[in-house]
């Protein structure tokens, strides 16, 4: 067992699978769990157990992320499961997602913070509506990276042709509908069985490159945002104490480069400029910090700085502050979207009324057609809006950070309603 400093230094690569129902989603994951012996024993044990009560002659591994009870009696997936294992190698975080049309709104949380997208395909029916669906998501999200798993290879006797031609239908289709991912990597498998998702199989001999896991364990890491330095402040530590009768920091998550005392910085949306003085992890000191690390600064000057302030490296390219925005949106309730009416908007630690000024166009995923004279949007739409807030945002476009770059919708009840990134102001 490796050391706790050298789990900790270890790489993470976070990923999201996506396919239609019955796919193999929470199988897939649920082999890649059993065969990278990252399950305990007693979990396997209720795995079993649960396996057989409902009849199944082998266990049945998707039954270690379909953790709803409703999902356990029905075989599907309907919520996000997210779950964690690690290798000799790395680090993962999986966001299992479902493959029902009416959970959308599910793919996009769980795609929302990937790196890289698992998308299955039934190796009898190719390339289906949702697998069009999922890749413009990911697409959409910024995830440049994706595996196109042709999964159940085992019911069509592992044949070369039909792995082939899904790969040929699937490059045809993100041509034709213009998808910007930047590097699609195709594995055939059978999830159920495990051929080529830890070891590679040798029921397909003709198949020469690396299984499931060897390419999660090797997959170049997408290096941080272009955006400079940013960091939110979501707090303001004042104790007020006779240890610290004067200590003041502004806490919050680096959301993109790096750190040090002595760094020049702006504080946007004000623009006055100060110096960095310490930096805390925690109650020490540390010499740097670097994105995503969540730490407090104490700065030289004494500035007026609340939460949803943002600080920047003076000598960078700064952020863009606006009110007006063009926003694509994933709609996540039953309630419509509708123009002219106000909503909470809420941008990185930033909270502030929002008005939807129109919809430009809605997006049909199947056909990428951009439909206008829209006056609403329903659940699972996509579509292209603008917004007004009633204060300025300290903002990047959504493909330079996801952080500064996405918003969420909040209504009058308190419900999340829609998910936003912003193209531009």
């Amino acid at each position: 067992m490796q050391d706790n400093k050298g789990y900790l230094d270890m790489q993470m690569l976070r990923f999201t699978t996506a396919g239609s129902v019955d796919d193999g989603k929470s199988t897939l994951i649920g082999r890649l769990l059993y065969d990278s012996k990252s399950i305990f024993e007693d979990q396997l044990e209720a795995v079993e157990e649960a396996s057989r009560s409902r009849g199944n002659e082998e266990v049945n591994l998707a039954l270690l992320t379909d953790g709803l009870r409703a999902e356990r009696e029905q075989g599907i997936t309907i919520d996000v499961a997210y779950r964690y294992f690690a290798t000799p190698k790395r680090k993962f975080i999986i966001a299992d997602t479902p493959g029902h049309v009416q959970y959308t709104r599910n793919m996009v949380t769980g795609a929302s913070t990937a790196d890289l997208a698992v998308i299955l395909v039934d190796a009898r029916h190719g390339i289906m509506e949702q697998t069009i669906r999922h890749s413009f998501i990911a697409s959409l999200l910024g995830i440049r990276e994706v595996v196109v798993a042709v999964n159940k290879m085992d019911l069509v006797d592992f044949s070369e042709e039909v792995f082939t031609t899904i790969v040929s239908d699937y490059r045809k289709m993100e041509q034709e509908m213009g998808f910007s991912l930047e590097n699609v990597t195709f594995i055939p498998i059978s999830a159920k069985d495990g051929d080529n998702v830890v070891n590679r199989s040798e029921r397909m001999p003709w198949y020469s490159g690396p299984s499931l896991l060897e390419y999660l364990e090797t997959v170049p890491i997408p290096a941080g945002s272009d955006a400079g330095t940013l960091l939110p402040v979501q707090y303001v530590i004042r104790p007020i104490s006779a240890q610290f009768p004067d200590f003041r920091s502004y806490a919050g998550q680096l959301c993109a480069g790096t750190l040090k005392p002595g760094d020049r910085v702006t504080v946007l949306p004000s623009g006055l400029t100060t110096e960095v003085t310490a930096i805390w992890l925690g109650d020490k000191q540390i010499p740097e910090a670097v994105a995503p690390l969540s730490v407090a600064v104490t700065l030289k000057d004494d500035i007026d700085i609340s939460r949803g302030d943002v600080l920047t490296a003076s000598d960078e390219m700064q952020p863009g502050i606006g009110q007006e925005f063009t926003v694509d949106v994933c709609w996540l309730r039953d309630t419509p979207l509708e123009t002219g009416r106000r909503y909470l908007v809420r941008h990185a630690a930033q909270e502030v009324t929002g008005i939807v000024k129109a919809i430009e166009y809605k997006i049909d995923i199947n056909t990428q057609e951009r439909i206008g004279n829209v006056e609403s949007l329903r659940m699972n739409d996509i579509a292209r809006v603008r917004i007004k807030t009633a204060e300025p945002l300290v903002y990047t476009p959504y493909e330079r950070n996801r952080v500064m770059g996405s918003l969420v919708f909040i209504d009058e009840s308190n419900d999340t309603v829609g998910a936003g990134m912003i193209k531009n102001a």
